[in-house]
């Protein structure tokens, strides 16, 4: 058997295996293994609302019990030095209200000593000390809280609430609502932390300046039929707040700040919304921040396609037809910088109907291409959601996450945790370069189009001075110049331009000696790249996919890269398992369950087309 014999073996197997994976529904429902917070939350929510749910509890528990590492504390990711704070004080709290682990245990101590060493309470993360603060746990500020003199204020500054990205809404409402009352529930397993604070802790609420907004009311004002109005208007079917376990954990809190009761119908859908995002890993059972099977359905079938599976294959028509379904016809917030657009991407979620992005879009549009000339409604079906994705460029070239032209630079500067990622939703090397793949590959457009041009021209300047670009929803570095490189050369850019040539050598330099590629999540948290110094079957195949694009004919390096993938013994828990996802820089990151079988599929692929 010569090598590209054994590629064709190893994409039939992995192209049956993923078949095999399918749903009932035509859906491919993949864990989105995300950070312990949820977890945390999940079983502070339950105990404060004396919920009668003890083997969820203890589920959950058992999970955070196993994450735990040796010195007491939890990590944000597995190559982390030293623990992460908000997270291990998340963990350790949980596990108090859970009544499972005795307090005086070798690992609590542990566990209290790092926070206390650590500067306590007061040193973790903004939206944990609003969730801590709810539930009795934590000082709300001092300052009164209005939140129709917030609005006058924004107003005063000729800022729109809107400004905000979405993630900033749809958190800091229902926060709003908890904070203008000070609201908090405690119940009979609430656990005092007072031994986990220095006696000197005194500034509590240093990273957020909230100085002005006096006057605070119990009565229902402006601001707050504003913010109640926003929420409830963005609750899905499934009864979360726009598909996302931290927003609703939130709206539970705001919502019960302003008279909703414990058992009203709001709350205890949003309850049995929370408990349907469970999911099962290695370790036990986990509560998804927003379940992923819109995007890994898009990008399987991507993959499949991709591989040379027929559309007409009953299993990729069923996918086809989830997929139809799963279009948005309603308009979101999307519409408020983009009013003239109508409804037609796709959200991230099973239960998202109303908060699409770029990414599922793009992905999703790669499925429907194939079948858009079968029918006339699959053709409509098709042109709304290229149309709406064109549509959502913004005015620097680039694209987005979520939103059009929400980026207001001054925003950044506010002094709270995060703000340059919570606050804003800028372009992206990574959305950007996707969306170019797909316009190119799938659309055939090149730089003779406006929308190429200024596209490229914005991943020109955005360019590292090293070569690579940085991504935002990914690890990292080599996650971005992935998608930039890729995303150029399908629109026409030679191997032989300065940019293209600059990426490729920076790639080649970052190469491991076993032919993979591995990145360290520490890369998102200092925004410069960071050795993993072991390889990860997604990060390889995101440098592979890179050189295939570039190289015509199959250098060394891209053979020793794919020998990594060949090579069954690489298939470890460590590289298939180590998260290449991203949310917030240095506390949120994710172990997409479908990327391991997805994107090796798709470098063995085109390596395959590309040099047979």
């Amino acid at each position: 058997m010569d090598w590209f014999d054994s590629i064709v073996t190893n994409v039939r197997q992995r192209c049956s295996h993923l078949l095999s994976l399918q749903a009932a529904d035509g859906s491919w429902r993949f864990c989105f293994e995300n950070t312990l917070m949820t977890d945390a939350y999940m079983i502070i929510l339950l105990r404060s609302l004396d919920c009668e749910d003890n083997g969820l509890i203890s589920q959950l528990s058992d999970r955070l019990m196993k994450l735990q590492e040796k010195d007491g504390t939890w990590k944000a990711y597995p190559d982390q030095r030293g623990g992460h704070l908000t997270s291990t004080i998340e963990a350790y709290t949980a596990l108090l209200y859970s009544g499972n682990v005795q307090k005086d245990s070798i690992k609590m101590k542990k566990a209290a000593h790092y926070i206390r060493e650590n500067s306590g309470l007061k040193r973790m993360g903004l939206l944990s000390k609003v969730f801590f603060a709810c539930n009795g746990l934590y000082p709300w500020p001092e300052q009164e809280i209005n939140t129709s003199m917030l609005f006058r204020l924004f107003s005063a500054l000729n800022v729109d609430f809107f400004d905000f990205s979405s993630y900033a809404r749809s958190h800091f409402s229902p926060a709003l609502l908890a904070m203008s009352r000070k609201f908090t529930i405690t119940s009979k397993w609430t656990p005092s932390l007072s031994h986990l604070n220095p006696i000197d802790d005194s500034m509590f609420w240093e990273d957020v300046k909230i100085d002005g907004l006096n006057t605070a009311d119990s009565q229902i004002s402006g601001g707050d039929e504003f913010l109640i109005k926003y929420i409830l208007n963005r609750i899905e079917v499934d009864g979360t707040l726009l598909s996302y376990a931290s927003t609703t954990f939130l709206m539970i809190y705001g919502l019960m700040a302003i008279g909703y009761k414990k058992d009203s119908p709001e709350i205890k859908q949003a309850l049995q919304g929370l408990s349907s995002l469970a999911c099962m890993t290695d370790d036990g059972l986990h509560i998804q921040n927003s379940p992923s099977a819109v995007w890994d359905t898009s990008l399987v079938n991507y993959a499949l396609l991709s591989a040379g599976i027929s559309p007409s294959h009953p299993k990729l028509l069923k996918s086809y037809h989830y997929l139809t379904k799963k279009q948005h016809t309603k308009c979101g917030d999307w519409q408020v910088h983009n009013q003239f657009a109508a409804p037609g991407g796709w959200g991230f979620s099973d239960s998202n109907s109303i908060h699409p992005d770029i990414d599922d879009t793009q992905a999703a549009l790669r499925t429907m291409k194939y079948y858009s000339s079968s029918s006339k409604w699959a053709y409509q079906s098709y042109s709304l959601g290229k149309e709406w994705l064109l549509s959502m460029q913004n005015n620097d070239g680039g694209w987005a996450a979520f939103e059009k032209n929400t980026n207001k630079k001054w925003l950044k500067l506010l002094p709270i945790e995060n703000a340059e990622d919570a606050l804003t939703d800028p372009s992206s090397a990574d959305l950007t370069g996707r969306t170019l793949e797909y316009l190119g590959s799938y659309e055939k457009m090149n730089g003779n189009f406006p929308a190429v041009q200024q596209a490229v021209s914005w991943l020109r300047r955005s360019q590292k001075l090293d070569g690579s670009w940085y991504g935002r929803w990914g690890i990292c570095f080599i996650y971005g110049t992935w998608a930039a490189v890729t995303g150029m050369r399908s629109v026409g850019v030679p191997p032989q331009d300065r940019c293209i040539k600059r990426s490729v050598k920076w790639l080649l330099e970052r190469q491991n000696a076993d032919g993979g590629w591995g990145e360290s999540c520490l890369s998102d948290e200092k925004k410069h790249y960071v050795p993993l110094y072991k390889s990860t079957l997604t990060q390889t195949a995101w440098a592979l996919d890179t050189l295939i694009s570039v190289f015509p004919y199959p250098t060394e390096q891209i053979k020793k890269g794919m020998d990594y993938l060949l090579d069954p013994l690489s298939d470890t828990d460590f590289s298939r398992t180590y998260p290449t996802g991203a949310g917030l820089p240095g506390s949120f990151y994710i172990y997409y369950h479908s990327y391991p079988h997805i994107w090796p599929l798709l470098a063995l692929s085109h390596f395959y087309k590309e040099y047979r």
